[in-house]
């Protein structure tokens, strides 16, 4: 990966490659989870501290062999272990289901064809088509390399017998290493039986080496999420521009434009238009609303016909009322705004409760922060703010009053008055500007 970061920890649709791994094991409730990791991986156990999996540390790199013989100990004796791979994201649960029936009288092997070049481990069978062992790679021959079905590295096998094939392991081959694969002959020996099964879709086997690798999986990802949602009614303006890095919820008729970004939980409703460009993070788009072009919306709920942006910003906290209108370079935070309300040009409402109806102008600011704490700004409905003018919190705006333009309030105001502060209007006769 060419990176100071584990490479389990580069991420997929927004969450480290190991994250999708764990959630997938966790899904088939087993008695415990282990990750094994080697020296100097301590920053993936702190990317995970609650996870609940057993961390085992591998203390020399000396093949996947050995990592899984340094978990052996805790294993319990009539357990099936299922041997999964940090690296490999995509893993669906079904396929590992069928993985684990497959072992029940031995051992079952995760395996698939493929007619590219790669450096998979080769499935060597016998006249009458059973599997007797896997040659790696490096010490693979010709006819060997020549093979199409490889192995994935994943498999299931009972820990009675993990427990005596694993000392049994030599690391006599091209690399030096302990292979796991290596249990394959050893089974054979035995006259253990040995099965494999496929996975589902090509992606569930597709593993991470490098960042070419990582990209054309995240590509391939997003496509079947688009794929998924075009199906479901959602109409994408190019499903090869789209990004989902979470969960996203759709209604009917939604349409989303080019590279539009959903992170964590995003719930749109029916008839909800999002322009291009915009990020939406952890928030409700209620039905019916417009989202404009390089809008950016985080732990929001905007609500019925709302329009927002573009060049919007909605942070924690905001929550929009019905046919509410946020426009173009205004930034809403831990406000609530009510319906009808209008804010539509360069502005910034902070700590603040807004009525229903009200109409602030452009250059509107709550100042909410005095260095030390923050503070809440009230506006009554129907109210009406001029623009350029300062709400100096804590303040309040009776319903109906009007605020002239350039005021800068820090006195509750009226309901039903106007208010406004302002210096003076004078003219200077005679002034010159400075030459240089």
């Amino acid at each position: 990966m060419a990176s100071a970061l584990p490479k389990v920890l580069h991420t997929l649709a927004g969450r480290p490659l190991l994250a999708h791994v764990l959630d997938t094991a966790a899904a088939l409730a087993p008695r415990t989870i282990h990750v094994v990791y080697g020296h100097g991986g301590e920053r993936v156990r702190e990317a995970f501290p609650d996870a609940p999996v057993n961390w085992v540390l591998q203390p020399e790199q000396r093949g996947t062999g050995d990592a899984v013989g340094c978990a052996l100990p805790l294993l319990a004796e009539d357990a099936l272990a299922l041997v999964l791979l940090g690296d490999v994201p995509l893993i669906g649960g079904d396929t590992l289901e069928a993985l684990c029936e497959r072992a029940a009288p031995g051992i079952a092997l995760l395996t698939f064809e493929t007619q590219r070049e790669n450096h998979y481990g080769r499935i060597v069978r016998d006249g009458q088509g059973r599997v007797v062992r896997i040659v790696e790679w490096r010490d693979a021959d010709p006819a060997q390399r020549a093979l199409r079905e490889v192995n994935s590295g994943m498999l299931a096998a009972p820990v009675a017998h993990l427990r005596r094939w694993i000392p049994r392991l030599s690391s006599a081959n091209a690399q030096g290493e302990l292979y796991l694969t290596d249990i394959v002959a050893l089974a054979c020996a035995d006259h253990v039986p040995i099965a494999t099964a496929s996975p589902g879709r090509p992606l569930e086997v597709e593993g991470v080496n490098c960042r070419a690798d990582l990209a054309a999986l995240e590509r391939a990802y997003q496509e079947e999420r688009a794929a998924a949602l075009m199906a479901a009614g959602v109409q994408l303006m190019d499903p090869r521009r789209f990004d989902v890095r979470g969960t996203l919820t759709a209604g009917r008729d939604v349409l989303i434009d080019v590279d539009c970004v959903f992170e964590g939980r995003v719930d749109l409703g029916d008839d909800v238009r999002i322009g291009p460009h915009c990020v939406i993070r952890d928030s409700r788009i209620a039905h019916g609303a417009r989202i404009e072009a390089h809008t950016v919306i985080d732990g929001a709920d905007v609500g019925p016909g709302c329009v927002i942006g573009p060049f919007a910003r909605l942070r924690p906290g905001t929550v929009l009322g019905g046919r509410a209108r946020i426009g173009n370079f205004v930034e809403v935070k831990a406000a609530r705004v009510g319906a009808d309300t209008k804010i539509n040009h360069l502005s910034y409402i902070g700590d603040a409760a807004v009525g229903q109806g009200v109409n602030i102008g452009a250059g509107v600011i709550t100042c909410n922060y005095d260095g030390a704490r923050k503070h809440r700004t009230v506006i009554g409905d129907r109210a009406f703010i001029g623009s350029d003018t300062q709400l100096v919190a804590p303040v309040e705006v009776g319903a109906d009053a009007t605020i002239g333009a350039g005021s800068t309030v820090t006195k509750d105001a009226p309901p039903g008055e106007l208010t406004l502060s302002r210096a003076a209007q004078k003219t200077v006769s005679g002034w010159r500007r400075p030459q240089k």
